[in-house]
């Protein structure tokens, strides 16, 4: 996995959530000005996150 979400950096709430829709909003930043390749980089990258950070994450920490 190419990130963490059990690393203490990712325990609160506010910096899971800004690592997720930092990337989305900068994807449609990106799509607004006609970058689609950088918009479906940053896409997938925030769906990744999300992913990884909110569905996979298990809590209790711990590696």
């Amino acid at each position: 996995m190419l990130v963490d979400p059990n690393h203490p950096f990712f325990r609160p709430l506010w910096v899971r959530v800004l690592s997720v829709l930092l990337p989305l909003l900068w994807a449609g930043v990106e799509a607004s000005t006609g970058a689609i390749f950088w918009a479906i980089l940053f896409g997938a990258a925030g769906i990744y996150l999300f992913v990884a950070l909110f569905v996979n994450r298990r809590e209790g920490g711990g590696s």
